[in-house]
């Protein structure tokens, strides 16, 4: 009977992706993402082990939002001072802090039952650009094509 190999951590081996954001959908890249910042597209994939690649996404200001979710979504936060309750819709946090938008949305993506430690150290491998420049070119990252995996990737036209 075959038992299960289970990936120590000196057999880990974390490459480097490049995601080009322009005209994509939000909440689809979210979702790849995460699965790549998980290890979840590797056969070696260990549930408890931060197995997951590093991701370059650049471009965040370009970032496409499906229907009226940029007028209509909004979020809220509270500063702890009486009458600091504060919003912010989708499109104002798209042009005044496009990293953010796109980090919050592959947090989320991560799933509630991950370990609080484990996904906060995922997340370190999650770097957010929202120009087409990075600093990352030392690492010789791999071109996703992203918008070409699936029609429904890229908005417009």
């Amino acid at each position: 009977m075959a038992a299960t190999k289970s990936l120590k951590k000196c057999e880990l081996d974390a490459k480097w992706y490049l995601i080009d954001a322009t005209d994509c959908t939000l909440g689809r890249l979210a979702a790849y993402t995460a699965n790549i910042l998980r290890g979840k597209n590797k056969a070696t994939w260990t549930p408890n082990m931060d197995c997951g690649d590093h991701v370059i996404i650049i471009n965040a200001d370009k970032v496409a939002l499906s229907g009226t979710k940029a007028d209509k979504t909004k979020f809220y936060w509270h500063t702890t001072y009486p009458g600091g309750i504060k919003e912010r819709t989708l499109g104002q946090m798209r042009s005044e802090k496009p990293t953010l938008l796109v980090k919050n949305a592959v947090k989320r993506m991560m799933g509630r039952r991950t370990a609080v430690a484990l996904a906060d150290k995922r997340l370190t491998k999650l770097h957010v650009y929202a120009g087409a420049e990075h600093k990352h070119a030392a690492q010789n990252p791999v071109v996703i094509d992203f918008a070409g995996l699936n029609r429904k990737n890229k908005r417009g036209e």
